[in-house]
């Protein structure tokens, strides 16, 4: 006897009590190669002049414009329920020395 199709295409999702506080992130920097993408999670504070990543994911490109699909309906749906979220111009980027050879165009 078959299993009904919800049972087949249904995937148990298990969160620990650490990983479910969630890490709070004020700056992301996405990098990319061609075979993944890396996002580094980053915790700037205002006057430390350093800062660790947090989190690090990395996706295939494949996997990344799914995320980027996702954001983008969520973020909509979020707006249709609260309002534009208001995102000011800003002026500068903090200088980031991750300590290895800098990037070249």
């Amino acid at each position: 006897m078959n299993a009904p199709e919800e049972q087949v295409n249904q995937l148990n999702i298990e969160i620990n009590e650490e990983v479910a506080e969630g890490t709070y992130a004020n700056l992301a920097i996405i990098s990319h190669s061609n075979a993944e993408f890396i996002l580094d999670f980053i915790r700037v504070v205002p006057g430390v002049p350093k800062a660790r990543v947090k989190s690090r994911i990395i996706m295939t490109p494949q996997h990344m414009k799914r995320l980027l699909r996702a954001i983008q309906e969520n973020v909509t749906n979020y707006e249709n329920q609260f309002g534009k979220i208001e995102t000011p111009e800003i002026d500068f980027l903090p200088q980031m020395n991750f300590g290895g050879p800098t990037g070249m165009a």
